[in-house]
């Protein structure tokens, strides 16, 4: 990933009695609530699994905080210091279908998950954990049978405005600078304001089966965590199911959007149900950095 000059501030809220008191040691396992962690493997899908995450360090920053009327904001948390896209450590931080440790898992979650937290918090045992919601709809509510919790005293919340949209026609006529390429055929997407090159960066967009739509098209709806969840129909045919997709900006009505993915690391090649896959980091600063009405151009 190549970057221009220009830095991008990182400005994270910590929220006082979530993450104040995160007590890592260095290659070590967070050790204030032991009960949390273990260090067997676990199953995704395993009610039985324990909560867990080993803790290499503090993370140095946090997504950047969003701009705007704080007061309509909603807040998010971004997973980090947690496994990688194809859970590589022994153990990772996991979401319990209750507030308690007691609760089966129902999620383990990877680095650079995106979760909205619901309005109210729940205490057990002394210990503060986060109900997560959803913007807008699920394509399939019959795939979440419980409620989703997670430990607050390991993650960093934040605030962003939550869902933006306009219409097409509305994006379509927005006045900016600022635009998106999209190479298919190098697996590149380059962003420009004006004529300086702000970002370029390796994606993943769609497989054969599932091509990323060529043409051009504009920004119009944002979202900092999306639930996406296949088959989608005339779009995808494949089983998937993957909360807290991070950093979206979507440019078609039919769910094709730029959006950071956690659960692979093929950029550079295609790898996608039709969508533009980046790295999270790059995902979250073409987030900040892009508004509705941008123009999106995809070239084969």
């Amino acid at each position: 990933m190549t970057l221009a000059t220009r830095s991008i501030s990182k400005q994270l809220l910590w929220l006082s009695g979530s993450a104040a008191v995160f007590g890592v040691l260095a290659f070590g396992v967070v050790s204030e609530h032991p009960t949390l962690f273990s260090q067997s493997p676990l199953n995704k899908n395993s009610a039985n699994s324990s909560a867990a995450l080993i803790a290499i360090e503090h993370p140095a920053s946090g997504p950047t905080l969003s701009s705007g009327n704080t007061a309509s904001s909603s807040l998010y948390f971004q997973v980090t210091g947690s496994c990688g896209p194809y859970f590589d450590i022994s153990t990772c931080l996991v979401m319990r279908s209750g507030p308690g440790t007691a609760f089966p898992v129902v999620e383990r979650l990877r680095d650079g998950m995106v979760l909205k937290i619901a309005d109210s918090t729940t205490t057990a045992n002394g210990q503060t954990w986060y109900q997560i919601g959803f913007d807008g709809d699920i394509h399939y509510p019959e795939r979440v049978t419980s409620g989703w919790y997670v430990a607050a005293h390991y993650v960093h919340p934040f605030l962003d405005p939550g869902p933006i949209q306009e219409s097409l026609s509305a994006a379509a006529e927005a006045s900016t600078t600022k635009r998106i390429i999209i190479k298919r055929g190098a697996q590149m997407l380059y962003a420009y304001d004006g004529s300086t090159l702000f970002i370029q960066t390796p994606i993943s967009t769609g497989l054969d089966g599932t091509p990323t739509p060529l043409g051009q098209f504009h920004v119009f709806r944002k979202l900092p965590d999306s639930y996406m969840q296949g088959p989608v129909p005339g779009v995808s045919s494949q089983y998937y199911d993957l909360p807290g997709v991070p950093w979206d900006l979507y440019f078609t009505n039919e769910g094709a959007a730029i959006h950071g993915a956690y659960w692979h690391n093929h950029f550079g090649e295609p790898w996608s149900h039709g969508c533009v896959n980046l790295p999270v980091d790059t995902a979250r600063i073409l987030y900040e950095w892009a508004s509705l009405g941008t123009p999106v151009k995809v070239e084969p």
